[in-house]
């Protein structure tokens, strides 16, 4: 099992036990990150920890790893004491290189439950110094779409709006979709529209048709909805086999990498092959299936 890299549990340690790795960047008390941050503190508190090193044996300090701005925040605001997470080595990397940010979903599910300990939108968006229809499409993400197709976007990072636009289609159709934004690694609203325009009416919600698009007869939407099926089609097959490929390849690139390091064998192909020998080094030297 592999050991965590700090201790779970926060500790409440006060602030002038805490010493700062790094001097401060000029200008940092009027910059935006600095005024967004003390807006954030202000309106609902403290959300993310301060990370820092273990105490010192002698002086009982802890070196700070993660969180200068919002140290100089809190000492600004006058607060004597923050939660920290106490790294369980004594390496000086920045944590925040280390750790993965909130996804979508993960963001959509801390403003619900902000929302749902009275924490009101308005305040919400001003702590997070952004427009509070932001807040209100975040809070409502998931607001009907399946459970399926929200699985598949658990890990990702999205616009807010492509929520309302799977939210059009029946729940089949969503998980199809994701899946192919997903497998494309295309999540944008301008795919999840163009998927939209192509689901038959029978997918949608309500069954209704949607509005014409602009420039494109019935006939080609029609066409548009065909492809797109047989590319869907096309591309799981694909995608059965891309493994097995892939390892083809590289133990093909293998063997030939040792056969044309024969002098012999180079020699022959030279004279006798030489478009076979432009094909084996065109193989030699492909990194991926994509070259």
């Amino acid at each position: 099992m592999t050991p965590l890299g700090f201790i779970p549990e926060p500790l409440t340690l006060p602030l002038d036990r805490i010493l700062p790795s790094r001097k401060i960047p000029e200008g940092l008390y009027g910059s935006r990150k600095f005024k967004q941050i003390q807006t954030s503190i202000d309106a609902v508190g403290l959300i993310e920890p301060l990370i820092v090193g273990k105490a010192d044996k002698t002086s009982g300090l802890h070196v700070l790893l993660d969180g200068h701005i919002r140290l100089l925040v809190l000492r600004e605001m006058e607060f004597t004491d923050a939660p920290c997470l106490v790294a369980a080595d004594d390496e000086s990397y920045t944590y925040n290189n280390r750790i993965n940010r909130l996804t979508t979903i993960q963001e959509h599910i801390m403003i619900r439950r902000a929302v749902e300990r009275g924490v009101t939108p308005d305040r919400l968006a001003k702590a997070l110094n952004v427009d509070v229809s932001s807040i209100h499409k975040k809070a409502s993400l998931l607001d009907g779409i399946c459970a399926e197709a929200a699985e598949f976007l658990k890990d990702q990072h999205f616009s807010a709006n492509i929520g309302s636009v799977l939210r059009k289609m029946k729940p089949t159709r969503q998980v199809e979709c994701v899946e192919l934004m997903v497998d494309a690694n295309k999540i944008t609203v301008g795919y999840a529209q163009a998927l939209l325009a192509t689901t038959p009416s029978e997918l949608l919600v309500g069954g209704a048709k949607l509005s014409k698009v602009r420039g494109v007869t019935a006939e080609q939407m029609a066409k548009m909805e065909r492809e797109m099926g047989n590319l869907h089609g096309q591309y799981k097959l694909i995608e059965q086999t891309y493994g097995q490929d892939v390892l083809n390849l590289v133990l093909a690139k293998g063997y030939l990498v040792k056969l044309l390091d024969n002098t012999a064998v180079l020699r022959y192909l030279r004279q006798r092959q030489p478009d076979v020998l432009a094909e084996f080094e065109n193989v030699v030297q492909t990194v991926s299936l994509d070259q």
